[in-house]
């Protein structure tokens, strides 16, 4: 009998990593922790599976985290955003000696949980953090290209874009302010350096990227995810970058104008005599706004792409690898939620044998992902939906080969 409970299993990624592990074989029982029991009830109906379940739990209160987990085998955490929980929940954790992993993409609380490293060791349990796509299966790319490709690494480029989603929380759209309005890591010329999202330097790093099946010259910005700061301690490279984008481009430019406008503030003003937080506004107004912008340009169903750029040489001479993964009928939700599942499962199969708190690349055999991935998403190749990763080879000649993996 073995035992998962996922903290905010109903949520956008949540929901996805649970509808994915009760497919499984794995876990004889899966519990949606989340505050939200209503919603947590009504996924659980709707999954119809006797091992899935619901309880309550608030991800800012330790006893409850702790009453939670006891007796799991490991904790998946999905509760975002993972500024505001991660901290609280990595910590009880830790104390309960139960291994973990999450999919946190805030790059500035990434550097507070890895100095739980020693207190995990200690613990003798893991906890594997940033198990989505990015960060998660981008780590995991950029290793197996440099283990098993590469001679040498000389630059690891990140991007993503999606949109769609048939529903969209409150923590996302937070991550996202979040991400516009802190110092943004790049690792460029060998040294971790930062810009800032709306000035000249982040500016200049916006550029037009083709994303297989999503279009060409989609535009991408600057992204403080933590691929930039983790994988230099795992792979000799001179440039790791981040850069990503939501659809459609008018969605990501409201977002992005009112963080602008200095709306993502948490300081409340005085309106006819209430006291108005512009942050809370911005969140309601922008998932308001969001069903008239997706309506009005016509998005159509969901779709999202996830690209690593490897650039390095092979056999003496210069080369490089491009990876894509790409959906036209899943985006955000699936593409962080199943890989999150996948990482809890090869957790729980023992395939994961380092202590500590450690990111993808740190502690996770790409090919055991790949291999368990295949499996578990079963490749269409040419459909709509997963077709497994393309990999673009390009030789010194500029030839490229194609292959999936």
């Amino acid at each position: 009998m073995a035992r998962i409970i996922v903290l905010g299993g109903c949520g956008t990624v949540g929901s996805f990593a649970v509808k994915t592990l009760a497919t499984l074989e794995e876990f004889s029982e899966i519990l949606i922790g989340d505050i939200d029991t209503k919603k947590a009830k009504q996924l659980v109906s709707t999954i119809g599976s006797a091992k899935v379940s619901a309880t309550r739990v608030d991800a800012l209160n330790p006893q409850s985290i702790k009453r939670a987990i006891k007796g799991c085998d490991v904790v998946l955490n999905c509760t975002g955003p993972f500024y505001k929980f991660v901290r609280t929940v990595l910590k009880v954790v830790i104390e309960s000696r139960i291994n973990y992993v999450d999919v946190c993409d805030d790059v500035d609380v990434t550097k507070d949980i890895l100095d739980m490293d020693e207190e995990a060791k200690r613990a003798g349990m893991t906890a594997l953090i940033g198990m989505g796509s990015s960060p998660g299966v981008t780590n995991l790319m950029a290793r197996f290209a440099a283990e098993q490709l590469l001679d040498e690494v000389d630059s690891i480029d990140i991007f993503h874009a999606h949109g769609g989603e048939p529903v969209e929380g409150e923590g996302v759209i937070a991550h996202r302010l979040h991400c516009m309005s802190i110092d943004i890591p790049m690792f460029l010329d060998g040294q971790l350096r930062y810009v800032k999202f709306f000035e000249p330097e982040g500016i200049a790093l916006q550029e037009e990227v083709d994303f297989y099946r999503l279009g060409t010259k989609i535009r991408v910005y600057p992204y403080p995810h933590p691929e930039q700061v983790t994988i230099p301690h795992y792979i000799k490279v001179r440039r790791v970058t981040n850069k990503g984008t939501v659809l459609p481009d008018r969605y990501f430019e409201l977002i992005k104008d009112m963080c602008a406008l200095g709306l993502a503030s948490k300081e409340p003003v005085d309106v006819k005599a209430k006291k108005v937080t512009p942050y809370d506004f911005t969140i309601a107004y922008i998932l308001q706004q969001r069903e008239r912008i997706l309506e009005e340009t016509r998005f159509g169903p969901q779709r999202g792409c996830v690209k690593v750029v490897v650039k390095g040489k092979k056999g003496g001479g210069p080369h490089e690898y491009v990876f894509s993964i790409a959906s036209e009928d899943q985006a955000l939700g699936e593409g962080t939620g199943i890989p999150a599942a996948l990482g809890a499962v090869l957790m729980h199969q023992g395939r994961i044998k380092e202590k500590g708190v450690l990111p993808p690349e740190g502690c996770v055999n790409p090919t055991d992902f790949l291999s368990l991935m295949q499996t578990v998403l079963k490749p269409d190749k040419g459909g709509k939906s997963f077709e497994g990763v393309l990999v673009e080879s390009i030789d010194e000649a500029g030839k490229i080969q194609e292959i999936y993996l």
